[in-house]
């Protein structure tokens, strides 16, 4: 797995850790899973501009948002008891094949993220 899709699945995990703390924080009132919910967004949100350096942002926000769904459905299912209607079960699995279909058959989730031109020097901007 090229380091790019490792950075974007940590990213996807710490963001679905810092969003069941956030949950669990109760409106920022529980000192503990605040500092959870901290650090995790931190994490999340470094690695995926680690990510967006080789990968179009269109796509790694594709990935990140339809796994994240999926994940905090599952966790909330598992973990807090919410129950998921069969719309909504349908609704998840058509994301995620619209993730699937983006990944295995697109050439745009496999070309490199656009490179930022390059500095221009003081002497440049200056008029002669």
């Amino acid at each position: 797995m090229p380091k790019a899709y490792l950075f974007l699945v940590i990213a996807i995990a710490a963001e679905t850790i810092g969003t069941t703390a956030l949950t669990a924080s109760q409106q920022f009132t529980r000192p503990l899973p605040t500092v959870i919910l901290i650090v995790s967004y931190a994490l999340a949100f470094y690695l995926l501009s680690l990510t967006l350096r080789t990968m179009p942002v269109g796509i790694v926000y594709a990935i990140w948002s339809g796994l994240g769904i999926a994940l905090i459905a599952a966790i909330g299912y598992v973990v807090f008891g919410q129950k998921l209607d069969l719309p909504a079960v349908i609704g998840m699995a058509m994301i995620l094949g619209g993730i699937l279909v983006i990944h295995l058959f697109s050439d745009t989730g496999h070309s490199p993220a656009p490179q930022a031109a390059p500095a221009v020097s003081q002497d440049a901007q200056s008029p002669q």
